[in-house]
């Protein structure tokens, strides 16, 4: 059978999809959309990461392909519903970016803090600003985490061991499971009032697109934080723009943006903001293990095997 990885893939990933027989691998990076459609009818699986864009068009000229499988979480860059309604499974490897995206979560929130990128800045020019960046503890500060899944529920611990206060929202966590992990439950209009810092981790659907917006910011406390490495347009960064120029909110740290690559955003303009180019996963192990997750999951779906975290599969 036949593979094609069109996004940079370790290479244990890759050394796993070869090791067994019956499998052909072709790594072609950087594949312009055109070329992805003239090529994908050879594939019986794609792996992806986050910069494929797997489309109708591409799905609908792919006449062989079994599995889309993407390297990571994030599902937003694959047309799961045409995938469906060809049959095609598509699946993700999410435990891999966990404690990666947790740890980062937790150094975005950090450096938001106490200015560290804007005092390094200034640094570089010769200039010793010490009064210009006083910073905030996160000592007994109350940390509001939006989607208690893998990484938020990794990142609440982390919190706590800096000895944050954690409250959380979440529909589909019961209050009991949350009380296990130390976390009260509220609903998104409760919670919001309440925090100095707000974490979002959810996935980017229909329902959490813009969930944090100029309505949700402005129920806010005046000088609070907000923190977004999940996925870019949970966020209304207009919004938060507008909040952080008049001062409402005092800082954010974002790692995903809504049109991918920010360089055009007037979020650009502040100096009350930390900035990083999608960094979450971006660690030598995460790395691995998402490679070598995704790997083992995409051959045993094609061999008939157990098929692990397909998003379009009845359960």
């Amino acid at each position: 059978m036949n593979i094609l990885v069109s996004d940079p893939l370790a290479r244990e990933g890759i050394e796993r999809l070869k090791e067994e027989d019956g499998f052909e691998v072709t790594e072609a990076i950087n594949l312009q959309k055109e070329e992805l459609i003239s090529i994908i009818a050879q594939y019986h699986a794609l792996i992806v990461r986050s910069e494929t864009k797997v489309t109708e068009e591409v799905i609908n000229a792919a006449t062989h392909l079994r599995v889309i499988a993407r390297a990571g979480t994030g599902l937003d860059n694959i047309d799961i519903e045409a995938a469906t309604k060809k049959g095609i499974i598509v699946m993700n490897s999410p435990e891999g970016n966990t404690i990666s995206t947790a740890e980062y979560t937790i150094s975005m929130l950090l450096a938001l803090s106490r200015n560290i990128p804007q005092a390094y800045l200034s640094l570089k020019e010769k200039r010793w600003e010490r009064k210009r960046f006083m910073g905030t503890e996160v000592y007994g500060k109350i940390l509001g985490v939006v989607g208690l899944g893998r990484i938020g529920s990794e990142v609440a611990k982390r919190a706590q061991g800096l000895q944050m206060r954690v409250i959380a929202y979440d529909p589909f966590v019961s209050s009991e499971k949350a009380e296990e992990m130390g976390i009260t439950l509220f609903e998104l209009e409760e919670l919001l009032p309440q925090v100095d810092y707000l974490t979002v981790h959810t996935p980017l659907t229909s329902h959490t697109k813009g969930m944090i917006g100029e309505r949700e910011i402005g129920l806010m406390k005046n000088g609070a934080r907000i923190i977004n490495c999940a996925r870019g347009g949970i966020i209304e960064e207009n919004a938060l723009y507008k909040a952080l120029k008049q001062g409402k909110i005092a800082g954010a740290a974002l790692d995903v943006f809504e049109k991918g690559k920010p360089f055009d955003s007037p979020l650009l303009e502040l100096d009350s903001i930390v900035l990083s180019p999608h960094l979450g996963a971006c660690t030598k192990e995460a790395q691995k293990r998402v490679a070598t997750v995704i790997a083992s999951q995409v051959m045993d779906a094609l061999k008939g095997g157990e098929v692990r975290n397909a998003v379009n599969l009845s359960t």
